[in-house]
């Protein structure tokens, strides 16, 4: 079917809630999807393609028909949206797949029961805890409970092989209770594997209570070395829930997500937590989402969708679509209230931004770079309002000396690293004197020409820049602006401002300041530009005012102007050379002809 009958077919449905089923040519449905007004989300997609993004465009150019449920609410339409994508799994929604499947904590039956950590279930009359999303996490916490508990992970079989063999180097560091040397009574055994699962299923505040009691028991009745090992199995349990601990959390069961992105790339961190503990960590690398508050609630939506157990509070790192609707389906789901929460300080916001930061980590190692950048960089956009985090970041900082040898320098960092075969050196062409918002005009303008000359290539000049940072205040930003519009780009421009110690304090804008110190990882990225392009251009500047210097030795011989003084210099290096140079050596100059040559010669060779 057409795009022209697709709209028209769209067109005439009508404006009511319900669920909408995208199929390709095969009569596969490739997309699920839910409205509030079916006629206008659906229609949507068959007019103009301009505002779609990459992914939707894909979507609609393997559209062949399309099919709908009209449902008497939208709550109702998102819930049968959820019901179908589960059931269908269509190639363009939004899939958190994770290749780690899911992992059981599996505990086998009879009087010497023994705990160990699985992918799957077996078709046996063990017991299986889970699932857990995180096989990491799951073999973690039962190696953990073992050395705590002092259980085998030998994987000997009891009471078979009771007494047959000597206990293993285990026995010996105290982190097995060896029941193979025949020396440990079956219900000793028994209660650690009780404690160990207790432990694991989140309960050690209860069993640290237990213990400290038999431990006091233990020492009222003289049996110091029974009360020794309990002190010291306490301890094992403290310092693990405090190394698990995020200081300040309650025990309510959460959930955090965070997004971070780049320019092509995104990535979903998912923290659980319970009991005040980080239970399980989740990772998925996803496409660039242009509307981040649209996948927040696809992403929930589809989460939660798989089965994952509903927690009481989901804290987020911005504003999702349909927050009510998601809340109401989730409590009806968890049987339970569950709150959408977008926290804007303390504990929970720091929380938020720790699972943001792992984001970015994640992100980061896919694509070869560092965690820190990454999250500067998505910071930095987010602060300046950009549309997403700019890859090519240009700075330009103007140096001269009361007026005199004005020139500029050009860096590029390329996500968030210097990229220095891109730097460029600009020398002041237009005018003379001292006019920095001048000097900053024309370097821009001199730049975009240099960009119509070599946009082809796709390289140095040929790329434009998705950012643009000056060294200076909203002045230097309305110098350039005028230029930038009357080339017809969009590029956005600000300035970086310092304070009376020379370091940055506030991006300015053509309109005033935004203050930046509070934002570590941007702050720390744009005093690194701030820093570099002052390096750069001062190192240029101090160059060609050397230079313009000892040209000016030269030119106080007659006959010698500023042209021949630079021929000079270029064949020569330095003054000092060129007055040791004989007259036939001076005349290899370029100009420099016999009488100019003797005139320099007797000039530095004059006696009194």
């Amino acid at each position: 079917m057409e795009l022209r009958e697709l709209r028209k077919k769209s067109m005439a449905l009508p404006l009511t809630p319900g669920v909408y089923l995208m199929k390709n040519k095969k009569n596969e449905i490739i997309y699920v999807g839910k409205a509030k007004k079916l006629k206008n989300r659906v229609s949507s997609y068959f007019g103009s393609q301009k505002n779609h993004t990459a992914k939707v465009r894909k979507m609609v150019e393997n559209v062949n028909d399309f099919d709908y449920i009209l449902t008497d609410s939208e709550f109702e339409a998102l819930v049968l949206e959820c019901s179908l994508i589960k059931q269908h799994s269509p190639k363009y929604n939004i899939l958190l797949k994770d290749d780690k499947g899911y992992s059981y904590i599996k505990v086998t039956k009879g009087d010497w029961p023994q705990i160990s950590a699985v992918l799957q279930k077996d078709n046996d009359d063990a017991q299986y805890i889970g699932p857990y999303t995180s096989s990491f996490s799951v073999r973690n916490s039962v190696d953990e409970a073992r050395k705590i508990f002092m259980l085998p992970s030998c994987g000997k079989s009891f009471p078979k092989e009771i007494g047959k063999t000597r206990p293993c180097l285990n026995y010996f560091i105290k982190q097995c209770m060896a029941p193979c040397s025949g020396k440990v009574r079956q219900e000793d055994y028994y209660e650690a594997v009780t404690e160990a699962l207790r432990f694991l299923q989140g309960d050690s505040t209860e069993i640290v209570k237990d213990l400290k009691q038999k431990m006091n028991d233990a020492a009222e009745n003289l049996d110091f070395e029974k009360a020794a090992k309990l002190r010291d199995k306490i301890r094992s349990i403290e310092k693990t829930s405090e190394r698990q601990k995020i200081v300040g959390t309650d025990n309510r069961p959460k959930d955090f997500f965070a997004i971070s992105q780049t320019e092509e790339k995104s990535c979903l961190c998912i923290l659980r937590f319970e009991t005040g503990r980080l239970r399980d960590s989740k990772y998925y690398i996803l496409p660039f989402f242009e509307n981040l508050a649209q996948a927040r609630s696809e992403l929930i939506s589809r989460f939660y969708s798989d089965g994952a157990k509903i927690p009481s509070q989901i804290l987020l790192d911005g504003e999702t679509e349909d927050a009510q609707l998601l809340e109401e389906w989730l409590s009806q789901t968890a049987g339970k209230k569950v709150e959408i929460i977008v926290p804007q300080k303390g504990k929970s916001a720091q929380t938020v931004q720790m699972c943001k930061n792992n984001a970015a980590e994640k992100l980061a190692q896919s694509m070869g770079r560092t965690g820190g950048v990454t999250a500067a960089l998505d910071e930095l956009s987010k602060l300046l309002g950009l549309k997403k985090p700019p890859v090519f970041i240009e700075s330009y900082d103007i140096s001269h000396t009361m007026g005199s040898d004005n020139v500029a320098g050009m860096v590029v960092f390329k996500n968030g690293q210097p990229y220095k075969k891109s730097y460029r050196r600009f020398s002041i062409k237009g005018f003379s004197g001292q006019d920095d918002y001048g000097s900053m005009a024309e370097v821009i303008s001199r730049r975009l020409n240099e960009y119509e000359i070599n946009k082809d290539s796709g390289e140095g000049f040929g790329i434009l820049p998705d950012l643009i940072l000056l060294d200076g205040g909203k002045g230097q930003v309305n110098a350039v602006m005028p230029i930038i519009d009357a080339f017809g780009y969009d590029i956005p421009v600000f300035g970086m401002v310092k304070d009376s110690s020379h370091r940055t304090r506030a991006i300015a804008t053509n309109g005033g300041e935004i203050a930046i110190n509070s934002k570590r990882q941007a702050f720390t990225l744009v005093s690194t530009i701030q820093e570099e392009v002052h390096r750069y251009s001062v190192s240029y500047h101090r160059t060609k005012h050397k230079k313009s210097s000892l040209g000016s030795t030269l030119t106080e011989i007659d006959g010698v102007g500023e042209k021949k003084s630079k021929a000079l210099l270029k064949k020569f290096r330095t003054v000092t050379a060129v007055k040791n140079a004989s007259v036939d050596e001076l005349c290899e100059a370029e100009g420099i002809n016999k009488v100019i040559a003797e005139k320099i010669y007797n000039h530095f060779h004059k006696t009194d």
